[in-house]
């Protein structure tokens, strides 16, 4: 089996050798970058499988490389702590955020997590109460019934059903289905997720798409508070 190879985004030298020796002793190749702009040449030519990021970097700054990185797992590694900065990075597209210092043995459990999913391979079909998505054949059925789709409207519940608890902000939205859709913009979002919205409710007789107020959007979920999520899946990150 081939090693996975991991890049170490850190201007810190002694934190850097010292997550580097751990993922070398657990059987992982690593790559190292010293600031944003040397991370960005070397992704350029590279690929790793996933991509540990401080964000104080000279240069260009970790949160600008992050909007920089795609279809690479990233975990943010920082001296943030504040909540604000937790939340921006995950809804901006990091996969987790461990803050420094950081205890090496869950370092070491978040990156096995993280490549456990990565050598997963992705679902044909996703399945959220009564909706039905096929990847292979685009086709999208609510209570068993065909559901006509635009590009971006599918595009856009394709990418929440992936991940029905998270909440994604529009930026992130916009980042993410960019490459599937041209005619989505800042200003027509809201439109096509409102048209959306309209074509589930129709077959349904009930919303599957909520508005989180400040953030973004996500599927409707009755059965869990926005808040009770919101406080468990950032509680892990607390110092």
């Amino acid at each position: 089996m081939a090693k996975k190879t991991i890049l170490i985004i850190d201007d810190d030298i002694q934190i850097g050798n010292l997550i580097e020796e751990l993922l070398e002793r657990e059987g992982y190749i690593c790559k190292r970058a010293y600031s944003g702009t040397e991370a960005l040449l070397l992704l350029e030519k590279e690929s790793p499988n996933l991509i540990l990021l401080d964000l104080m970097l000279p240069g260009i700054s970790g949160e600008n490389v992050l909007k920089k990185i795609r279809g690479i797992p990233v975990i943010v590694v920082s001296a943030k702590v504040g909540i604000d900065d937790k939340v921006s990075m995950l809804l901006g597209g990091a996969v987790d955020y461990i803050t420094k210092p950081f205890n090496t043995r869950e370092l070491l459990a978040r990156v096995e997590v993280q490549m456990r999913k990565a050598s997963t391979p992705p679902a044909d079909v996703y399945q959220y109460d009564d909706i039905l998505l096929d990847t292979v054949s685009h086709m999208v059925l609510v209570c068993g019934e065909r559901v006509n789709l635009t590009k971006t409207e599918y595009a856009i519940l394709k990418l929440l059903i992936q991940n029905p608890n998270q909440v994604y902000a529009k930026s992130t939205i916009l980042d993410r289905i960019s490459e599937d859709t041209l005619d989505c913009t800042e200003s027509s979002l809201k439109t096509h997720i409102s048209h959306l919205r309209s074509k589930l409710r129709e077959k349904a007789g009930k919303e599957y798409i909520e508005s989180v107020w400040g953030i973004g959007f996500k599927l409707a979920n009755d059965l869990n508070d926005f808040s009770t999520i919101f406080n468990t899946a950032f509680s892990t990150f607390c110092v």
